[in-house]
Parts: structure tokens; sequence; C-alpha cells
């Protein structure tokens, strides 16, 4: 397969044109809209209008929180269960041998909130469009306003732990060093200067700050490539090993994109904090650290 990234982890719009027709191969419009508040999470807003309106064609629409989401979960965006994403493969005619491409407009992160969760409940088959949508129509290629009519599939999904972090993991990491602690968010909120907060500003302590906007370039909107992340790791102190490394952010969304940053470099290790600093800021036992403290 022709792809962006040797690794499988991006195609490109070449590669996604000449397949539009492959039974092997599914595509979800991932699109979700997300507006920051001075406190807590993100106002989001559904992008299923917009695909409505033009797709690429064959692409279906996933809502980060009513399809990959938990709706009982504590906190907004929380990994959902096997069960639920069973139902949403199925009803979407995705069965675990289909190569499942991801795009969507405006906010890259949200695919990547999209792809983590699809690879950590097992289905590693799994490719972001480099570019997104706005490459896609850029470059003129053909869109729809046509609604895919799959029939349903069998899915069956496994949780795939190594991938996923938790409060108790990250305690551990304060304590032990290891794994290190990254933080996705703008500088500004990492330092507790500026930006938003959710609960209490800062950062978790012992971490190092990997901005998610950085590892894509902001004229093109493509990723950077693997020398140039390296470079971007090198900056923020990550060590040249493979070590094992936990990604946060304030709710778990921009963490996948510097954690998908991390694997487009070659690393192996990475975890994300789900609910991130949603959850740990909202118990004043979990120390928060900003500049000056």
């Amino acid at each position: 397969m022709s792809t962006a990234n040797d690794s499988g982890l991006l195609v490109d719009t070449d590669w996604l044109q000449a397949h539009l027709d492959d039974p092997d191969v599914r595509i979800l419009d991932c699109t979700t809209y997300m507006t920051p508040q001075p406190v807590g999470p993100s106002r989001i807003e559904s992008g299923r209008p917009d695909w409505m309106k033009a797709h690429i064609p064959g692409a279906q629409h996933v809502d980060m929180v009513e399809d990959l989401s938990d709706p009982m979960g504590r906190f907004p965006y929380t990994l959902p269960s096997e069960s639920q994403i069973e139902a949403l493969m199925s009803r979407l005619g995705i069965g675990n041998r289909h190569r499942i491409v991801l795009y969507g407009a405006r906010h890259p992160m949200v695919v990547t909130r999209a792809g983590w969760v699809l690879r950590t409940l097992g289905h590693e088959a799994v490719s972001l469009l480099d570019g997104g949508w706005e490459a896609w129509v850029g470059e003129g290629r053909p869109t729809s306003r046509a609604v895919a009519t799959p029939a349903p599939a069998q899915y069956r999904a496994k949780r795939i732990s190594s991938r996923l972090a938790d409060a108790d993991a990250v305690e551990q990491a304060i304590r032990s060093g290891s794994p290190m602690l990254l933080n996705a968010l703008s500088p500004e909120q990492f330092r507790g200067t500026g930006g938003a907060h959710y609960g209490r500003p800062g950062r978790i302590p012992g971490s190092l700050s990997l901005p998610a906007r950085d590892c894509i370039d902001p004229q093109s909107g493509r990723w950077r490539s693997p020398p140039e992340l390296l470079g971007l790791m090198g900056d923020a102190g990550l060590s040249t090993a493979d070590d094992a490394v936990i990604v946060y952010c304030g709710g778990g969304i921009a963490a996948t994109a510097t954690g998908f940053a991390l694997e487009l470099a070659g690393r192996t290790q990475v975890s994300v904090y789900d609910n991130s600093l949603l959850e740990w800021s909202a118990d004043p036992a979990r120390p928060m650290q900003t500049d000056g403290t």
C-alpha cells in the first residue's frame, strides 16, 4: 500500500482517491467542532450537518460525543465500552478485516481521538488522511452528498490496555519518573499562565511539554515529518530511547494528537490518560504545578 507514512498511520489524497471503490476500505468523516471555554471542557458541535452537504464519496459520519464516547462516563469523551463500538461498527458496515481511513475538518485532534478510540479497542488497521478535508477539497478531488447504506457487519472489539492510562498510572509515574508524562496543551496552559483550564490551571508535576498544535505544519495542515517530530521531542526533553510515555491534556483529545505524532516518529510505548485534567484537577488531593510553584 502506498501511504504518506511507512507505518500506515497516514494515507495521502492520491492513495485514498485510488481506493474509493476498494471493498476492503471504509471511510469515516469525524468532523466535530470544538470551542474552548475559559474553564472546563470545550463546547462541542457535531459536524454531521456539514457532512450532509458534502463529503468524500462513500464516507460515513461519526460524532466524537454521540458515537465515540461513553454516554455513562463520569467525564466527557470517556473511552466507550467494547459493546458500544461493536454496535457502532456493525451499523456502519465495518468488520475487523476492513482498513478504516479517518478524516475531518478544522480539528485534526478530533480525528486522532477517533483513531485512538478505534485502535485502543482493537482495530489496528486505522489510517488518517494527511491534510484532512481541507487537503481533499483544496486539490479539487471528488465530493458527494450521497449517504452510504452498507449492510451490517460482524465486529468484535478488544481493549488494548497498554494504550490507555488512568490516574493510578499517572500517580505511579510521578513517584518513579517512569513512564514520562507529556502535556499536549499550549505552552501557556502548561505553565498555568493563560488559556483555558480544566478546574485548576497548570500541569501534572514532572511533566514535559509537547503541544499538539506544533506537530502539524500550520501552512499545509499536514503532519510534520518523522525527523521534524523527533526534533520537537528532543526540544521537549524526551530521550531518544523508546521509553514509555503517558500523554495527557485537558480532556483526552489533544493528547491523542501528540501521542499520534510520537507513533509517527517511531515510538511504540505510548498511552493516553483518558479524561486527563478534567479528572485529575477535580481531586484537590492530586498535585498541580504552575510556573513559580
